[in-house]
């Protein structure tokens, strides 16, 4: 019944609005109404599926990925429904608006979006009083909180570095780990920070100012599996926690690539491409850990990864299509195989 609401009525009300506007609203419906959420969407995930990560234990490997709570504004709603960790982001520095609107576009007939949406945020001091007050309320989530580190449009590359320390010293006491985000799309010039040179600065710079939390790096789907293999091995040599992979693409498989304008593509299209960098990263990154991210819209494709070697998933535009119904049957299809 969970199921069919969302399909038969929320679903075809929201995508009848603005992607943005309809993001907007369901985010401030999780802002207001998390336990009333947390009930219809089922709850919790059912006891047996923990795992551990970096330091502390998750109820679940299914987490929530960076984008769409990029301010933490509706922090405790995501356990309630049903995520064992979640990802908020990107935080700049300075407060940005990002890119004009429109810059939100579903493709429903190939379950993906295309954004480019440019990094928006209200910066890393609010949100960081925004952590605070949750905590000093005592409405803090018991589930992992990681941060999704950015810089601002206007720092030049060579200053990048000072922009991840500084939302790093800013929010590294207030989170559970930290990644950084030189891997999107939408950002001129930013995933050229994956080089070797830039991305050691700025993996030795977020690691001595994060306060000691673990630090993740996300990897773009585009690179070249040579650039991939170099930028798991900056990172394990600069100290890295583990890897995250991957962000959208600009590649378009898609039965009519027209169809999709500018940005970065996410969902069901990405999840070949997302698994095979995947496959490259975990055969890179030796001990380190690897979250898998990108198109994963069905339980298949969760146990896929997991069994792949992912130490956990993360959903993004699966969950938009498929609603909070997603997390819970994955987590039943987790439970029939008898492992996280």
């Amino acid at each position: 019944m969970r199921d069919l609401l969302w399909r038969a009525l929320l679903r075809p009300l929201l995508f009848r609005l603005d992607p943005e506007d309809a993001h907007h609203l369901v985010l401030g419906a999780a802002a207001r109404w998390p336990r009333l959420l947390g009930r219809l969407a089922g709850g919790r995930p059912p006891a047996g599926l923990g795992v551990s990560l970096l330091g502390r234990t998750l109820p679940s490997p299914v987490g929530l990925a960076a984008g769409l709570d990029k301010d933490a504004v509706a922090l405790p709603c995501w356990e309630r429904l049903g995520f064992g960790f979640v990802e908020v982001g990107t935080v700049t520095p300075r407060p940005q608006p990002g890119n004009p609107r429109p810059r939100i576009h579903r493709i429903p007939a190939e379950r993906a979006l295309v954004n480019r949406m440019g990094f928006p945020s209200a910066g890393a001091d609010d949100v960081a009083r925004r952590l605070e007050a949750l905590r000093a309320r005592g409405r803090w989530p018991s589930i992992p909180v990681a941060v999704n580190l950015g810089k601002n449009k206007d720092t030049s590359a060579e200053a990048a570095h000072e922009d991840y320390a500084a939302v790093a010293a800013r929010l590294g006491p207030l989170a559970d780990w930290l990644v950084v985000n030189v891997s999107s799309p939408n950002t001129p010039g930013l995933r050229a920070l994956q080089a070797a040179g830039p991305l050691r600065r700025i993996l030795e710079a977020t690691r001595a100012a994060a306060a000691g939390r673990p630090v993740l790096l996300k990897l773009a789907p585009d690179l070249e599996d040579e650039a991939l293999d170099e930028a798991v091995a900056i990172a394990r040599g600069a100290g890295a926690a583990g890897i995250i992979a991957t962000n959208t693409t600009l590649t378009r498989p898609l039965a009519d690539p027209a169809a999709a304008p500018e940005g970065g593509l996410s969902g069901a299209p990405l999840f070949p491409l997302a698994r095979a960098k995947l496959a490259r990263a975990l055969a890179a990154a030796g001990d380190l850990p690897v979250i898998g991210v990108g198109g994963v819209d069905r339980p298949e494709r969760a146990l896929d990864l997991l069994e792949l070697g992912c130490a956990a998933v993360q959903l993004y535009t699966g969950f938009v299509y498929e609603g909070p119904g997603l997390v819970r049957r994955i987590h039943r299809a987790l439970a029939a195989r008898g492992r996280p």
